[in-house]
């Protein structure tokens, strides 16, 4: 098994990212963003200051890590990883959004943008119950 299949695989790997993701994609976009004004200490020393209010945006990301989480564990870890990807790149955009309205509206964005997953999530779920009946 090579190591990226490893990681696919790695319950651990993706408990962990699941919890980073969306605070860690906000600190990326806005490194990027404000990348002139980090050529100095006061820059950097903002940036640390701004990334405490992001205690308030880690749970928000919960919704789609746990919809992902489920997806995993119908045995779909290349998809899980994907959705997480994808999702959660269009999530940290709305975040950024979002942020200007408050943390209600973020977890809002959040969630909704997490119910695709979890549509997918019910639809193998109710196959699975569909197939063990007719057992």
């Amino acid at each position: 098994m090579s190591r990226l299949d490893e990681i696919i695989h790695s319950r651990h790997a993706f408990l962990i990212g699941s919890l980073v993701w969306l605070p860690a994609g906000v600190i990326l976009t806005s490194v990027v963003r404000f990348s002139e004004q980090l050529a100095t200490p006061m820059g950097w020393l903002s940036l640390l200051a701004a990334s405490t209010s992001l205690i308030v945006v880690a749970p928000c990301g919960m919704p789609l890590a746990f919809a992902c989480r489920r997806l995993w564990r119908h045995g779909y870890p290349r998809v899980a990883w994907l959705a997480m990807a994808a999702l959660g790149a269009i999530t940290v955009a709305a975040t950024l959004i979002a942020g200007l309205l408050g943390p209600i509206a973020i977890a809002i964005y959040a969630a909704v943008l997490s119910a695709p997953v979890w549509v997918v999530v019910a639809i193998l779920g109710r196959g699975r119950k569909n197939n063990a009946g007719q057992s």
